[in-house]
This record gives structure tokens, sequence and C-alpha cells, in this order.
């Protein structure tokens, strides 16, 4: 893999402060957490682990986090810990030997459909410490009224207020940052895990079912009956194409230049800074066919220990207790994959009903391209969030709804085989 110079010079440049930290110290030295967090998540763990019985230094890597530690591996100097964002990254690491076995806490437990995509050839080399609800619409209840209880509603309310909106007379009834891949992945897989078996939809994350299948075909087709619709996105399809997630949640938060988004539980954090006027957003499941059994889909964050470190290990550990968290927990902001944590500990409301949530789904289903295997799972530009948007500029572009199917499934299928990952 080419990794980029940037990141390359991050990784060498956290190493050697590491080293110098270790050198410089008259005990042990720090233990060191790579993370993906930056701003408010990043300062939020920080507070949880100020609480661990030994000094912990966090080093934020960014979204390319994968490239920064394949750097500090090449080095010889890979960190205790990291938080790592898909579950793919780490059965590939355990696999490749760099990390170590580990054993939760008693009290660790998570729903079942996350419980065993850390673990290879029966041993567990991850633990959960975020999670991430997925299947969330945003919205004020001064612009939406009602708002739409199955996948049929949703469409007939973007038709009519997509002709309104081009009427000059309404806002947009739909935002979305398609110039994030992640962002149409998620759309996705909430499509898909409503319209599939759930058999097929873990057939498909394990690189076992045709990405050319029927029910692939449909979640495509149920998209492109939404996104063609014209006046569905403020400014246009093009300009979908250029919005990146957090201007999609302030074109309606603050801009209310559109109606609705979708998005996870994290969409609260750009809308506490960028909210103008005292109404407070709320929120509705993404719509299925039926208004009940409605399968939730889940993202997560996962921490890992690396080889050398039975120290990194230890505090793996001992983040893996929901108790941990607490100083997060009190802050807000943060969904627990711990389901033994009391909805009482929840001082935020929101995330208080999504813990409740989580616990009484009948149907979980874990995000499928984090779950993808190499280049397939995805990133700017290349893999499954490509794939999305050659899709979305097709749909929405003119192309029928048939041929951008036929496109988009080619490719799928094309990627898959070429990851080793399906077919």
């Amino acid at each position: 893999m080419r990794l980029r110079r940037r990141t390359l010079l991050r990784a060498a440049a956290a190493a050697g402060t590491a080293t110098a930290a270790a050198s410089c110290s008259r005990g042990e030295p720090s233990l060191q957490v790579a993370v993906v967090w930056s701003g408010t998540e990043l300062a939020r763990f920080r507070q949880v682990v100020a609480g661990y019985g030994q000094p912990v230094r966090v080093v934020s890597a960014g979204n390319d986090i994968d490239a920064f530690l394949r750097a500090r591996h090449l080095a010889g100097t890979s960190p205790d810990v990291a938080i790592l964002p898909r579950s793919g990254l780490v059965v590939e690491y355990a696999r490749r030997g760099w990390l170590r076995e580990l054993a939760p806490t008693a009290s660790y437990a998570v729903p079942p459909g996350m419980a065993d995509l850390l673990a290879t050839d029966g041993r567990r080399y991850g633990v959960w410490v975020k999670a991430a609800h997925k299947s969330l619409f945003w919205y004020f209840r001064s612009m939406l009224s009602e708002p739409p209880a199955t996948w049929d509603q949703l469409v007939a309310i973007t038709r009519r207020q997509g002709a309104r909106a081009r009427a000059g007379i309404a806002p947009a009834p739909l935002a979305i940052g398609a110039a994030d891949g992640w962002v149409l992945t998620d759309w996705f897989e909430n499509v898909l895990a409503d319209v599939a078996a759930p058999d097929f939809y873990e057939a498909l994350a394990r690189g076992e079912a045709d990405w050319r299948s029927r029910s692939v075909r449909i979640a495509l087709e149920r998209l492109a009956e939404l996104w063609s619709i014209d006046g569905a996105f403020p400014g246009g399809p093009r300009r979908a194409l250029l919005t990146q997630y957090e201007e999609s949640v302030i074109q309606v938060v603050h801009h209310r230049r559109a109606t609705m988004v979708f998005e996870a539980d994290f969409v609260d954090d750009v809308s506490t800074r960028f909210q103008r006027g005292a109404e407070q957003p709320v929120t509705f499941r993404f719509p299925g066919s039926r208004a009940a059994d409605r399968p939730l889909i889940l993202g997560g964050d996962a921490a890992v220990a690396f080889a050398g470190s039975a120290r990194g290990a230890e505090l793996v550990r001992w983040l893996s207790d929901g108790s941990a968290f607490q100083p997060w927990l009190r802050a807000g902001g943060y969904l627990s994959p711990n389901v033994t944590v009391p909805l009482e500990n929840y001082h935020d409301p929101m995330r208080r009903a999504l813990a409740a949530e989580l616990r009484d789904a009948e149907s979980v289903r874990f995000d499928l391209s984090d779950r993808l295997p190499g280049p397939f799972t995805g990133s700017d530009g290349v893999g499954i969030w490509r794939i999305m948007q050659d899709f979305f500029a097709d749909v929405s572009g003119g192309v029928s709804a048939t041929e951008a199917v036929r496109r988009a499934t080619g490719q799928l299928a094309a990627a898959a085989r070429a990851a080793g990952g399906g077919r």
C-alpha cells in the first residue's frame, strides 16, 4: 500500500515525540494510544484515560489511521493501543500477527450483531469502546410536522417537497453529504438490511454472497427511486456531490436549506456547534418497508493492543468495563456498546433513549462497509465509497435506474473479487 507522505511524517513525528518522552521519564514511559478522534471526542477520551492508574498519552492519527499504523509498524514504533473505526482492520492486523489476544472484563457485553466481529480463529483481539447508532434522520418539528414511518412515505414527502423546492417556495427535502462516500454507504446499508434476509446481509459482509444478487439490486433500485427525485437536494445533485457530511448537517440546522438529514447519533456534535435558534432538532428512525421490525445499523470503534505491549492489553481490559467511560457519559455525546451500562448513567437524554433502543432492537446489523476486506471497504476515491458516489451521480444525473444498477452491481462484484471478499 502506498502511504501518503503526510501520514508518514505524522507517524514519524509521533514516534519521535514518544521516544523523547520515554527517555526523559524516570519511571515507565507513558502508554501511547492512537485514535481517529479529534476535537471534542479527543478531549473526552483524554478525560476517560486520565482515570487510569498509569500515565497515558493519546495521539490523534486522523481519519487515515490505517496508513498511520502501517507506517509506525514499519518503523518499529507501534503504539501500545489503538482505537480502530473498522472491525475489518482488527481482523486483518490480528492475522498479520500485530495484535495481542485480549480478555475483557466480566461486565463486558455487547449486542449480538457486534459480538463476534473482533475475533479470528476463535480468539478475541479487540473490544468495542464506542458505538454509533446509524439509523437516524434529523429534522425540526417546525419544518416537518409528521415524519415518514415507511420508505414509501419518505419517497412521497420527498416528491412533494421537491416540487415545492423547485418552485422556490420551500427548502429542499433532503441534505446529503455525498462528497463523503461513507454517508452513501450508510444509506445503502440501511436499505439493504430492510430488504435482504439477515443471513444474506451477513454472508455479503463475510464475502460469501454475490453482489449482483436480487437483494442488492432491490436496495439500489430503492435508492435510485429517491435520489433521482428532481428538487430533492439543496443546490441539486451536483452540489450534493461536493457537499461533505458536516456541511449537510449545517444545511438543515443552520441555513434551513433542507428539511431532513440522515446520519448517525454523532450529528448532534455538529448541530450543537452550528445550530441557529432555540429549537432543538429531533430524530426519527430510518424508515423501512413497514413501520415495525426495522433493522438497526450500528457502527463502532474498537480498542486493540499491539503484540509487544502487555501494559497495552491491561489498558484495553480496563476500557472494556463500561464504568471507565463515566466522564464521557456525564459530559454527553457518547453511546456505549456495552449493554450492561445502566441507562441512568447517561446524562444525555437522547443517548439514554438510543441505549434503550440498542437493548430492545430485534434486528441489529453492523456497518457493512466497515467489515469489507482491503481497499473494498472504502476510503476517499476508492472501494465501495467511490462506487456509491458513481451510482449517486448516475441516478441523479439522468441515467436510468436499470442501467445505473447494472453498472453499480458489476463494479461491486469486481471490487469484491479483487479484494478477495466475494463475487
